[in-house]
Parts: C-alpha cells; structure tokens; sequence
C-alpha cells in the first residue's frame, strides 16, 4: 500500500497538516485505516512508502483505483512539520550533476538518509503527462513508522471520489470532472537545493 499525505490537497493545505490521496491498496487494509483515522497494524512499517502529494498523478500510479491491490484511495493527513522533517532530510533518488558532487557523494546521501525524492511528469485529467513535475517523497524505516503513528492526523477513503471523476471523463464530461477534482496549490517549501528545486 503507498500512502501520501498532502502537500498540495490530495492529501491539503499548505500551512497546515495537508491532506493527499494515496492508493492504500486492497481494501483489507484501506478501509480499516479510513474507518479509524489510523493504519492497522497490518500496514508494514517497515517497507518504503511513498507520499505523492497530486492527486492525478496518485490515479495514474492506481489507474483510477483499478490496478490489483490499489483499489482503495485514501486521503491522509499528515503533520506539516513530518513533511518538512522528511524533506529537509531526503535526497534524491537518481544521481543528478551539479547537485551532487560525483556519483559517490550520491550513494553516500542514499546511505545516510530514510527519505527519497522523485519528480515525476504531472498529469492531466487523461494521465497523459505535462511539461513539469510532481514531488513523490518516499519514506523508510524510522520515518516510515513516524508517517504511520505519529504524522497522520486523518485518514478518509476518497475511492468514490476517484471513481466518479473517472466516469465523468470516461463519458466525456471534461468539465465536470476538473470541476471534482481537489484543489491543489504549489506546497511552500522554499528552495531545497539538495532535491534540485
């Protein structure tokens, strides 16, 4: 199950424990987490989790809750200061020239830290890609079980959600489909030259 809380809105507000959608996988473990705000001990706090902060490209990872266990979406909420935590502390999970010395100093970063960033190709309401990108903040390890037990303020299962703006697209009605869509604003983390933003 990956799990992300907000940055924007899928997981919210900036400024304030923000809230995402995540696909939380089957719904053996999403719909217990949306029934008590929290993720059941079934959850592996051990394995890496990744936080996508848009809630388009969460359902082009799930294929709009289709995809074998990622028929739940959820919405979590989480801290602000968790995710500036995990943030301020990630590197990048790819070597990158001019924000890491050599490939060593890359290895190293990946060695010494529990959190990872990419920057995948946002979507539009079609999933076809644009020509920018969206933070995926992936967490293992002691940041993994903080997101888990100590970041996450709310849980909700927004599949229905999901599914209805699918249908509307899958019928042709664009405009009422972004008009569903969840309210996303760029998250104000200031500059993080060590994730090449």
């Amino acid at each position: 199950m990956s799990a992300l809380p907000a940055a924007r809105a899928g997981h919210a507000a900036p400024g304030a424990p923000g809230a995402a959608p995540a696909p939380a996988g089957t719904p053996a473990l999403g719909l217990p987490a949306a029934r008590d705000g929290r993720f059941p001990p079934a959850w592996k706090r051990e394995r890496m989790t990744w936080i996508k902060p848009s809630f388009l490209w969460m359902m082009y990872r799930c294929g709009w809750a289709t995809k074998a266990d990622q028929e739940t979406v959820l919405a979590v909420e989480i801290t602000r200061a968790g995710f500036d935590r995990a943030l301020a502390g990630a590197c990048l999970s790819h070597y990158a020239p001019g924000v890491h010395a050599d490939r060593d100093a890359w290895k190293e970063s990946v060695r010494a830290t529990h959190a990872r960033v990419q920057w995948d190709p946002e979507r539009d309401p079609h999933l076809n890609p644009l020509p920018y990108r969206s933070l995926q903040l992936g967490l293992s390890g002691p940041l993994s079980r903080a997101y888990a037990d100590e970041w996450t303020v709310s849980i909700r299962d927004v599949t229905p959600l999901a599914r209805e703006i699918h249908g509307l697209l899958r019928s042709g009605d664009t405009g009422a489909a972004r008009a569903l869509l969840p309210v996303e604003t760029p998250y104000p983390a200031g500059p993080l030259p060590h994730l090449g933003a």
